[in-house]
């Protein structure tokens, strides 16, 4: 595998679906299940780092010209499941949302106007021959949003303390089926207790996302380079879900303090992670 660079990309959290082969058509199908018997397979960090190398010509290159052939493998109980990077189709969706990111000064620095016009032009070419198209893999710079936290449980948290040159791991995974009935649940308690919001817009749009894929496919929750905002000590004690839940299950049972209690601990725990976005 050709070293793109030696760079670790922080401060971004990811949402994943990994599908089982036989949700893929042919040819699809075999290739992922060709690609799932190497020995050798790329990390995450390895598909950040390739993402990087793009934007360092000049001008840069926002979106990839091939869609990557990559992908995340896992095997669970003897199902082999699949999570595509699709790189090329997220880096056009990130870049239509760098106008509410940066300010248009910087914008316009890293990427100029006429590059980002290309790429627009070229994403609408693009969606107009392939309209089903969606990614396996969801990013958030900065935080994990509270409607991801709705998906998983405590019991599915899984955190790793790092030693050496190995970073730290925070990550949950859950079957769909599991993740879709806490959307429908979490939703049902949500609309009937509090005004329509980000909270609520948030949880329909990622539902209406997990109803794209295999009910047997798997979905993951990762902290990614989020690992490296959070002090250590923070990051061991994090249990975000777990608040999530207790404020929902509180909002179900009408307390509405043990909700506002829970959301507080939440606001708390997330300031760091915002003062640095801040002092950046």
């Amino acid at each position: 595998m050709p070293k793109v660079s030696s760079v670790i990309v922080p401060y971004a959290a990811y949402l994943r679906v990994y599908e089982p082969l036989a949700a893929f058509p042919e040819p699809e199908r075999g290739h992922w299940t060709r690609y799932a018997r190497r020995s050798e397979r790329p990390s995450y960090q390895d598909e950040l780092r390739r993402s990087l190398a793009d934007l360092l010509p000049t001008p840069p290159v926002p979106v990839p010209v091939q869609e990557s052939a990559e992908a995340f493998v896992l095997e669970v109980d003897g199902v082999v499941c699949v999570c595509p990077w699709r790189t090329r189709l997220r880096g056009w969706q990130a870049l239509q949302e760098l106008p509410e990111e940066l300010p248009n000064l910087v914008l316009d620095a890293m990427l100029p106007p006429v590059v980002r016009r290309q790429a627009t032009m070229d994403y609408e070419r693009w969606l107009a021959r392939n309209p089903d198209a969606r990614p396996w893999i969801r990013t958030a710079t900065w935080q994990v949003p509270l409607n991801w936290f709705v998906l998983v449980s405590d019991e599915e948290r899984r955190y790793e303390k790092g030693t050496g040159e190995i970073p730290p791991m925070l990550r949950y995974r859950t079957p769909m089926v599991q993740a879709r009935r806490r959307v429908a649940r979490a939703l049902r308690t949500l609309k009937d207790t509090i005004d329509e919001g980000p909270l609520i817009d948030g949880l329909v749009d990622v539902g209406r996302w997990l109803e794209e894929f295999h009910p047997r496919s798997l979905v993951e929750l990762d902290y990614g380079g989020l690992v490296h905002a959070l002090p250590a000590g923070d990051l061991e004690g994090d249990r975000s879900a777990a608040d999530v839940a207790a404020g929902i299950e509180a909002l179900r049972q009408g307390d509405g303090a043990a909700a506002g209690e829970a959301y507080g601990r939440l606001v708390e725990r997330w300031r760091a992670v915002r003062d640095r976005r801040s002092a950046n």
